[in-house]
C-alpha cells in the first residue's frame, strides 16, 4: 500500500512531465506554423498590396492621366500654332518662288521654257522702209517726253532744307535714275526680241515698269502709262521690222531663184534654137549635095541617092520643127512643166511637192531636188505641159492649199494627205492630159528597207549562238 501511495506520484509527476512533454512539442509545433502562417501573410500582403492600396493607386493614376491630357492639349495648340505659322511661311516662299521664277524666266533664253504662241502683228505697214520710220519716230517722242518731264513725274512738290528748289533737284536726278534703270531693261529686250520670246519681252517690259514705281513709291515718282506704250510700240516695232526685212529678203530670194531659173531655161531654149538651126543647115547642105549628085546619077546610084534624099529631107523636116518649137517655147514666157513629186523614204506616205519648171528638160529640175540635201531622190507622178505654167502651179496650190505643211513659208511647196485621183481629175477638168504614176518607185528607199531587214536578220541568227558560247564559256569558268 505504502508502495502504492510512493510510487502514485511519481506516476502522476511521469505523466504530467510527458503531458508537459507533449504540450511543449504541441506548442513548438503551433509557435512553427504560425510563423509559418506570418511568414505567408507577410509575402501575400506584399504581393497584394497595390490591391489593398487600390483608391490610392487610382486616384494617383487619375492625377497623372489628368496631367497627360493637360500636356496633350497644351501640345495640340502648340502645334496648331506652328503649323499655321509654317503654312504661312510656305505659302510666303512659294509665292516668291514664283514671283522669282516668273523673273528669271523673262530674262532667260531657253526654247524649251518658251510657250509658241502665234504672235499677232500690231501694225501693218507694207514695206520694212515704214516699219523703220515708225520705229524712229516712237524712239523720238520717248526723247520729248523725257525733255519734257513728261516720262516720269512727281505730283508732291518736295522740299530740302527749307528749300523748293533743292526738293525739285532731288526729284529730277531720282527720276533720271529711275529712267536710266528703264531703258535699260528696255533697250535690252529690243535687243534680244525674237519671233519666240515676244511675248515675255513685253512682260519683262512691264514688270520692270512695275518695279521701279514700286521702288519710287517713296517719293511718288511713277513712270507713265504712255510712256510705257512707247516702249511697247518700240518692241514690237523692232520686231515686225526684223519680220518684215526677213520676209522680203525671202521674196528677193525667191524672185532671184525665179530669174536664175527663167534665164538657165532660156539658155536651154536658145541652144536648143541654136543646135536646132545648125542642124536644118547641115541636113540642107548635104540634101543639096545628094540633089545635085542625083541630077548626073543613073541606075542602082540613083535609087540610092533618092532614098538618101527621102530620108534627110525627113530629117530637114524634124529641124525645123524642132527650131520652130524653140523659137516658139522661147516667145512663150510663161509655158512650162508643172510635176508632181514624191519621196516617201525623206517625208514619208501621201506627201507631195507640187513645183514648175520652164526647162527643156525638166527631169532634170527633179534630179536637183533630190540631190544630197535629202536621203533619197524624188519619185515623179506626173509631168504637166502648160502654156502657162504658173497659172496651172497656183491653180493647183489652192487647190491643196489646206493640207500645206508649211503656212509660213509658201516656197515651201509641199502638201499632205494628197489624193493622185484628185490631182488628176482637177487637171483634166483644166483639159490637159497627163499620165499619172500612182505608185511610187522609190527604188533606193525600198533597197534600204529590204537591205536593213536581212542586216536585221543576221543579228538575230548569231545572238543564240552568240549566248550558247557565252554560256559554254561561263560553265567552264
Amino acid at each position: 500500500m505504502f508502495y502504492v501511495l510512493v510510487g502514485t506520484p511519481v506516476l502522476i509527476a511521469a505523466i504530467l512531465g510527458w503531458l508537459y512533454l507533449r504540450k511543449s512539442e504541441d506548442l513548438t509545433q503551433v509557435s512553427e506554423e504560425r510563423a509559418a502562417l506570418s511568414e505567408r501573410y507577410s509575402a501575400l500582403e506584399q504581393r497584394f498590396k497595390p490591391a489593398v492600396d487600390l483608391d490610392s493607386e487610382i486616384g494617383a493614376l487619375n492625377g497623372k492621366l489628368d496631367s497627360a491630357r493637360t500636356e496633350l492639349k497644351k501640345f495640340e495648340v502648340d502645334a496648331a500654332e506652328k503649323r499655321r505659322l509654317l503654312a504661312s511661311e510656305i505659302e510666303t516662299a512659294i509665292s516668291t518662288k514664283e514671283k522669282l521664277h516668273g523673273e528669271i524666266s523673262l530674262l532667260e533664253e531657253n526654247l524649251e521654257d518658251i510657250s509658241f504662241g502665234l504672235y499677232k502683228p500690231h501694225f501693218t505697214f507694207s514695206s520694212s522702209e515704214q516699219y523703220k520710220a515708225e520705229l524712229e519716230d516712237r524712239r523720238h517722242r520717248q526723247k520729248n517726253m523725257v525733255r519734257e518731264g513728261t516720262a516720269a513725274i512727281c505730283p508732291l512738290k518736295w522740299r530740302v532744307g527749307d528749300s523748293e528748289k533743292e526738293g525739285q533737284k532731288m526729284v529730277k536726278q531720282y527720276s533720271k535714275l529711275l529712267l536710266r534703270a528703264f531703258n535699260g531693261e528696255s533697250d535690252a529686250a529690243v535687243a534680244n526680241v525674237t519671233w519666240n520670246n515676244i511675248a515675255k519681252m513685253e512682260e519683262r517690259i512691264r514688270r520692270a515698269r512695275e518695279t521701279l514705281n514700286e521702288l519710287g513709291g517713296v517719293m511718288h515718282i511713277t513712270l507713265t502709262d504712255e510712256y510705257l506704250r512707247l516702249k511697247l510700240d518700240e518692241l514690237r516695232l523692232a520686231h515686225e521690222y526684223e519680220e518684215k526685212k526677213y520676209q522680203e529678203k525671202e521674196e528677193q530670194r525667191r524672185v532671184r531663184e525665179q530669174i536664175r531659173e527663167e534665164e538657165k531655161a532660156q539658155r536651154e531654149l536658145e541652144k536648143a534654137r541654136e543646135e536646132a538651126e545648125h542642124e536644118a543647115e547641115t541636113y540642107q547642105k548635104v540634101l543639096a549635095q545628094a540633089r545635085e549628085e542625083a541630077m548626073s546619077a543613073t541606075g542602082t546610084q540613083l535609087q540610092k541617092l533618092t532614098d538618101k534624099i527621102q530620108s534627110l529631107e525627113s530629117k530637114l523636116d524634124d529641124a525645123q520643127a524642132n527650131k520652130e518649137r524653140a523659137v516658139a517655147r522661147a516667145q512663150l514666157t510663161k509655158s512650162g512643166f508643172v510635176y508632181v513629186i514624191s519621196n516617201i523614204g525623206s517625208f514619208g506616205q501621201k506627201i507631195f511637192k507640187v513645183g514648175m519648171t520652164r526647162r527643156l528638160e525638166p527631169m532634170e529640175r527633179v534630179a536637183e531636188l533630190g540631190d544630197a540635201s535629202v536621203p533619197f531622190p524624188f519619185d515623179l507622178h506626173a509631168m504637166l505641159y502648160s502654156d502657162d505654167a504658173p497659172a496651172l502651179e497656183a491653180a493647183l496650190h489652192e487647190l491643196l492649199e489646206d493640207r500645206r505643211i508649211n503656212l509660213i513659208n509658201p516656197r515651201k511647196e509641199f502638201f499632205h494627205d494628197v489624193s493622185l485621183k484628185e490631182v488628176e481629175s482637177f487637171v483634166r477638168a483644166k483639159g490637159l492630159s497627163a499620165q499619172f504614176v500612182e505608185t511610187a518607185e522609190a527604188k533606193e528607199y525600198r533597197q534600204t528597207v529590204a537591205l536593213r531587214a536581212q542586216q536585221q536578220a543576221v543579228v538575230s541568227a548569231k545572238k543564240p549562238a552568240q549566248m550558247a558560247v557565252a554560256a559554254t564559256a561561263s560553265g567552264n569558268d
